[in-house]
This record gives structure tokens, sequence and C-alpha cells, in this order.
């Protein structure tokens, strides 16, 4: 076993995945006929856990690509009641904390103080700043200094934003525009610490006095499978819609013209 408070080997949304999976054992496996039509393997209350891992995995996928001066952190655990905060990123420009979010397909309205989806009021902003502003506080004592954290929050998914007024102090992205944002910023801190916030982020005691860091990789193996099935359940559902609009046009190919020369007879042989 590697050294437990090292988070650079953290899986992305490895909190969530965890989650997910402890919900999913209530999970009724599904009959011979479900699995046929399609029907989701997923408990309902294990779907939301489900999408917001996905979420965190893609994120993090996308901050790994990012280059070797970039030091980015997924699931950071914090504090004592099970909490974590989704990426913490430390790179030139400085640090900044995502909070990721998934809404696939829906429309988000953008205010300098709320962000609604789909209509809906959320605490997304105020989570995020609060987020940037506890891991300034463990940051800033870890390494002896005052540290500015910026907090993002990424929207994974959405069909489209309208910004009424961004907000001052979270950046709100989407998940097409993080890494070109991110790549665009100026250098703003030195190297030197760069590097003593990078070892400082990485290591759990940062973040927790008695915490266990400890991973166990069979988590995202059972959720990797479990994301396999899902997807395999969406394409049976898929097969089966356009196997049901195709046979809806072959009646109609069939039956509409049958009906049109019923019809033109019945108004050739009427009496005039």
């Amino acid at each position: 076993m590697g050294d437990v408070t090292d988070l650079r080997a953290r899986p992305a949304g490895y909190e969530v995945v965890r989650e997910c999976l402890t919900v999913q054992q209530q999970a009724v496996p599904r009959s011979k006929l479900g699995r046929l039509f399609g029907a989701r393997p997923l408990h309902p209350d294990a779907r939301s856990w489900f999408g917001g891992a996905l979420g965190e995995i893609h994120v993090g996928t996308l901050l790994d690509r990012l280059g070797p001066e970039w030091t980015a952190l997924h699931a950071v655990p914090v504090g004592t009641r099970g909490s974590d905060i989704d990426h913490v990123l430390v790179g030139p420009p400085g640090v900044f904390t995502i909070n990721t979010k998934r809404h696939p397909g829906a429309k988000v309205w953008l205010g300098e103080r709320m962000l609604m989806v789909a209509g809906q009021k959320t605490e997304h902003l105020r989570n995020s700043r609060h987020e940037a502003k506890r891991a300034a506080k463990l940051l800033s004592a870890a390494v002896g200094a005052a540290i500015e954290v910026t907090p993002l929050l990424v929207l994974v998914g959405t069909a489209s934003m309208t910004v009424k007024q961004r907000p001052a102090d979270v950046v709100v992205l989407t998940d097409v525009q993080l890494v070109r944002w991110l790549t665009k910023r100026k250098p703003a801190l030195e190297p030197e610490l760069v590097a003593r916030l990078a070892s400082a982020a990485s290591d759990l005691r940062t973040w927790q006095s008695n915490g266990d860091g400890a991973v166990d990789v069979s988590h995202m193996d059972t959720f990797a499978a479990l994301r396999d099935e899902d997807a395999q359940a969406r394409r049976r559902r898929l097969l089966w819609a356009a196997g049901g609009m195709l046979a809806t046009v072959v009646v109609g190919y069939q039956v509409i013209p049958a009906l049109l020369v019923s019809v033109l007879a019945a108004l050739v042989g009427a009496p005039g």
C-alpha cells in the first residue's frame, strides 16, 4: 500500500462513487425481460450519485490533461463530516477549487448571486464560495503565507446558459470551456511557491488532522462495470425505440396508400 497521506493518486469522483455503490447495494436484480427491454440497472436513489460521479470523472479527465506545471487533485477529503472538494488545482496562475455539477440537457440561468437549473434555484454558487474560503484557510496555514483560492463552478452537459450577470467571486464555466480558460491564465505565483502549494495540497494532513486517504481501487472497477451495464441498457432502449418508429413507418406506408385508394374509389364512384 502506498502513502495514504498522498492525495495525488486519488481518483476523480472517488467519494461520490463510494456513495453510489453503497446505495446501489439495495437494487433488485433486473429480470430477464427487464434486461431485454433495457431497464436501467441503477437503484432510483443511486441515480443522482451516479450522475454526479460521471461529471466529476469527466472533469478529472480534462484536468489530468493539463501540463506538468499543474497539480490536479480529486475528491479531496476535508473536515470530519465526510465532505470533499471535487477538485483542487495548483499551477502558475494560482490555486483553484472546482465544484463540478452535471446537468445533462438542462437550461441554466446565471445571475450575480444565483444560478438556476431548469428554473430551479441552486446552492451551487454558495457552496463553491465556501469551498474556496475553506481551502484558502487550510493552505495558508500549511505554507505559512496568505493564499488566495479562486472558486470555479464547472457545469457538465448543460444545453445552454443564459448569463444575466456573472458573479464577481465565482468563475462559472462549462466543461467545454474549462481547459481553454485555465491555459489562458497568466502566471501569478513564483515557481517555488507553486511547488510548496502543490506539496501541501497533496498532503491529506493539510485537509484533515486524523484522516485516512486509503483508496480501494475495486470501487472504481465496480463503478466502471456499472457504467458499462447502464450504457448497454440505454442502447437497448434506443434500439427498441428505433424499432418502434420503423414499424410505425412501415405500417403507415402500407396502410395510408390503401386508405387513399379507398377514398378515391369512393369519390369516383359517388353520384354527381
